[in-house]
């Protein structure tokens, strides 16, 4: 493990603090590329406009058209939080914007069942389940479902594909009526990162603009849209998108209505149910607490519980499924620790110790037990022990081996995939995703010529500079910034993927340290001539008496007191 201090680019900081910035934050914030005042105007006006990401005007003429006929409208989801809150989020502004609620409804695939996407089979489904649909709507995907979408105009249905995901190596597109989507090949929206129901959001924008232009309302009374922000927060965060400034935006508008108690009853009700205060609701409550809970229905029983918690009005309605996500999340955790188990034992295989040079620049790994829902969850915790690309497997119920994979800087995962398909064009049966993240599936019994060829790839791409797991720090905490109001600072900030929160590194001298819950250290510390109280988790290796340690700033409540405490990230000098 290496500390690396992020630079600050001192000119920036100091215009930063003349615009009124406080100090300490003026210095994270040039560090983190932020260049001016201006960028840290979060107000709606400030976000990018809809008429800039291709194929959203024409998918508000296509809306418009639908909801002006009275068209029946399906919408196709996707079994994680980004695709539920899209959904969620497609429906709620449609109902908005004027669509009759008889004409609205849904459909999600089941993992196990349907794959991903707008398949044939969905098609189908969306058929067989309501009144013939004029329109279906994809959210969060669609844009490989080339068989999918061609089966949909062949029955006549109009389609318009709503996602983030990047398209085909080849950039083939499938063949719907409107597709919207910043990472085709002709759209220049600046935010490439925006996570689906950020997508599904300016579709509605560019709905309302077209009702607007049409007559419909006017600007004094168009809807409000706004009110969908919340749940735009929540599936931005929980899909770990680069916050970029306008994902920022989007992110802190949610929080902001979320502090001051105007929210979706689900959300309110996932809050309770994770014993989270939405009064002090912060980024790392959508992608630790809320988030999961609505992922662990699409990972072991059926997302649709998911989306019927944000699309009740009824407080009642929405604890009751909250209850019910709660109780699944559960039990996700308690596959995701035995899974985890296996794969550990499974690791052992390469690892020696604690030397990472004697692990392959790639991991893969596949157990006839692993439950496909937590095959992505899994692969993301031994790429954090390992620091190596992962992809773990499991058996699907058609007998296909469905792997999930996660990254390390530097491995852009699903460009990796694609060069294992030309190399091995037999092998992957489908694949996608991003850089970090990604998937593909497998006949039975090819795991071992995937391994070889993701180790070959790894091996070219991955020098030992990439494979030594790095943080990047801020440097040492003043003495000043210890305190309180640093951390109420810090927590009224958006922090995330690609703007991380800060973490600070110093030198300690341990003064106690004991076990608590059996796998945390709980320690007493002497920084900068002071005591201080410090946690580690999932860290239960004694600490030598003085060493460097990085660490976040937070407070331990305990019996309505409020302490300043440290919350350890990493120590280079302490065992793992």
């Amino acid at each position: 493990m290496i500390l690396q201090t992020r630079e600050v680019p001192p000119r920036v900081r100091y215009t930063l603090e003349q615009a009124g910035v406080h100090p300490l934050l003026a210095q994270l914030l040039a560090a983190r590329g932020v260049r001016s005042a201006d960028e840290l105007d979060d107000t709606l006006a400030r976000l990018l406009p809809p008429d800039a990401m291709h194929g959203a005007s024409a998918a508000g003429r296509l809306l418009a058209d639908a909801i002006a006929a009275g068209q029946s409208i399906c919408v196709v989801a996707d079994y994680d939080c980004d695709g539920a809150t899209a959904c969620a989020v497609a429906l709620r502004g449609l109902a908005l914007l004027g669509a009759r609620p008889a004409t609205l409804r849904y459909v999600v695939p089941d993992r196990a069942v349907h794959g991903y996407g707008l398949t044939p089979a969905i098609v189908d489904l969306a058929l067989q389940s309501g009144a013939r649909p004029g329109l279906l709507v994809t959210v969060d995907n669609g844009i490989a479902s080339h068989a999918g979408v061609a089966h949909a105009r062949r029955l006549g249905l109009a389609v318009l594909v709503t996602d983030h995901h990047l398209p085909a190596a080849d950039l083939a597109l499938p063949e719907a009526d409107v597709i919207v989507n910043p990472n085709q090949p002709e759209c220049s929206f600046p935010s490439k990162a925006i996570a689906g129901v950020g997508v599904m959001f300016y579709v509605l924008l560019a709905t309302r603009a077209e009702l607007r232009a049409r007559g419909a309302f006017d600007a004094a009374s168009q809807p409000r849209l706004d009110a969908l922000l919340d749940l735009v927060a929540l599936g931005t965060v929980a899909d770990v998108v680069k916050l970029d400034a306008n994902n920022r935006r989007l992110v802190a508008q949610g929080l902001k209505r979320i502090r001051s108690g105007r929210m979706q009853a689900g959300v309110a009700a996932l809050f309770r149910a994770a014993g989270r205060d939405p009064a002090r609701a912060a980024g790392f409550d959508f992608g630790f607490a809320l988030g999961p809970r609505i992922n662990a229905a699409g990972r072991l029983a059926d997302m649709t519980l998911g989306i019927e918690c944000l699309l009740t009005d009824d407080p009642a309605r929405a604890s009751e499924l909250a209850a019910q996500l709660d109780a699944i999340n559960r039990e996700r955790r308690d596959v995701e620790s035995g899974m985890r188990e296996q794969a550990e034992a499974l690791l052992a295989r390469w690892w020696h110790g604690a030397d990472p040079a004697s692990v392959p620049p790639a991991v893969v790994l596949f157990d006839d037990g692993f439950h496909e829902g937590v095959v992505g969850i899994v692969a993301g915790r031994v790429k954090d022990r390992a620091h190596r690309p992962t992809f773990v497997f499991a058996r699907g119920a058609n007998g296909q081996l469905k792997g999930s994979g996660r990254s390390i800087p530097g491995f852009h995962l699903r460009d990796a995939l694609d060069l294992v398909a030309k190399r091995h064009p037999d092998l992957l049966l489908r694949f996608g995703g991003h850089a970090m993240a990604a998937g593909c599936t497998l006949q039975d019994g090819g795991v071992p010529a995937f391994d070889a060829a993701l180790q070959a790839v790894a091996a070219e791409w991955l020098d030992a500079a990439t494979l030594q797991r790095t943080l990047r720090t801020d440097g040492p905490l003043a003495l000043e910034w210890f305190n309180a109001e640093t951390v109420a600072l810090l927590d009224a900030q958006v922090w995330g993927q690609g703007f991380e929160a800060p973490v600070f590194c110093d030198e300690v001298q341990v003064l106690q340290q004991r076990l608590v819950g059996e796998k945390h250290m709980k320690l007493k510390l002497r920084h900068a001539g002071q005591e201080r109280d410090a946690i580690w988790f999932s860290h239960d290796r004694p600490l030598p008496d003085r060493l460097r340690l990085a660490y976040r700033l937070g407070l331990d409540e305990w019996n309505g007191r409020q302490r300043v405490q440290m919350f350890i990230e990493a120590a280079p000098d302490a065992q793992p």
